[in-house]
């Protein structure tokens, strides 16, 4: 973005995390000092921020217009509102600010995630491409197969979208092993499309299982937190995530609430497009998994064959009941018949 140009300030602390990963250490310190309290960074002035940050005012001045500020004291009014908008949007959940530290009580860790999981999850509806996930819906609605692959929580979001996709009737699969969702990959073809999850966009096998699809023909469609990384040059079209993480990346907290968000968001869609097909699906898989004794029938069949070790049936005989028309019109079985093993 030219630095002349008005940024979105709807997205100013979406970008400043955006930005983290390619930082210099002292730009850094200023971009953690905005995410830690934005209210208070947005009553700081230059000179003020650069001494709260142990850095130069240049820096200060080459930090804001990296993220796409001509002016400083445009960052100042955006950081401002966005603060507002955060309160508000958290209003109702109990009072945390900061990141999970480790004097926490059970109580600030409960309104520190539920704070975050709720911020991730507005961001990304704020951020969120409708163009492009426009074109996801459209790919996936006339795709012969659909793979997916992510590496750790990833995976399971993965695993979540095909889950779905199954229920309305879409093929659908996915992968959590790096060596088979490879080997997937490369049978793919134009009429295929493979998704990728990453919150970072840089996980090797991830871009590799992407870039093998789209060798093969296929569409491909990256779900990440930064496009401006491998994963994301790779793919043809990007749905973007705003997640806020803590300390405590490797629990995937902010990542994983925000990717689900875009898949729920994704399968809806195809859902609405299709929507005849995918409601009578929904009626058919519900149905097939809420049969009305299905219970009782399973157990009785276990109840048959644990009763029935050998080629006789045992003398508990009298409790065994049928549960097919052979055994229903003869009838239980005399003591020391013989009858066909099971």
């Amino acid at each position: 973005m030219c630095p002349t140009e008005r940024a979105d300030p709807r997205t100013v602390l979406v970008r400043v995390r955006a930005a983290l990963p390619g930082l210099r250490p002292s730009e850094r310190r200023i971009a953690e000092a905005i995410l830690d309290d934005p209210h208070a960074t947005a009553g700081l002035t230059v000179a003020e921020l650069a001494a709260a940050c142990d850095t130069s005012t240049t820096t200060v001045v080459r930090f804001y217009q990296r993220i796409g500020y001509g002016r400083y004291k445009d960052l100042r009014l955006d950081l401002t509102r966005e603060a507002t908008r955060e309160q508000l949007e958290t209003a109702n959940l109990p009072a945390a600010s900061g990141d999970i530290d480790r004097d926490d009580t059970i109580d600030d860790i409960i309104a520190k995630v539920a704070a975050n999981e709720t911020l991730s999850i507005a961001d990304t509806a704020e951020i969120l491409d409708r163009d492009a996930l426009a074109r996801a819906v459209d790919c996936v609605l006339n795709a012969r197969r659909v793979d997916s692959f992510g590496v750790g929580a990833s995976g399971f979001v993965g695993l979540d979208l095909q889950q779905k996709l199954t229920r309305i009737g879409r093929t659908a699969l996915s992968w959590l092993d790096t060596d088979a969702a490879w080997s997937a990959a490369v049978t793919l073809d134009e009429q295929c499309v493979a998704i990728a999850i990453s919150h970072t966009g840089t996980t090797a096998a991830t871009v590799e299982f992407l870039a093998m699809a789209a060798a093969e023909g296929a569409t491909t469609i990256a779900i990440t937190n930064h496009d401006n990384t491998a994963l994301a040059e790779t793919a043809d079209v990007v749905l973007t995530t705003a997640a806020r993480e803590t300390r405590f990346r490797s629990g995937a907290l902010g990542s994983r609430i925000a990717q689900l968000m875009v898949v729920d968001c994704l399968f809806t869609g195809v859902a609405r497009a299709s929507y005849d097909a995918s409601m009578s699906a929904l009626r058919k898989t519900y149905a097939a998994v809420h049969r009305k004794g299905r219970g009782q029938r399973l157990y009785r069949r276990i109840v048959i064959r644990r009763r029935r070790p050998g080629s006789h049936w045992v003398r508990a005989y009298p409790r065994w009941r049928a549960t097919d028309r052979t055994h229903r019109a003869r009838g239980p079985p005399q003591r020391g018949e013989p009858t066909r093993n099971a």
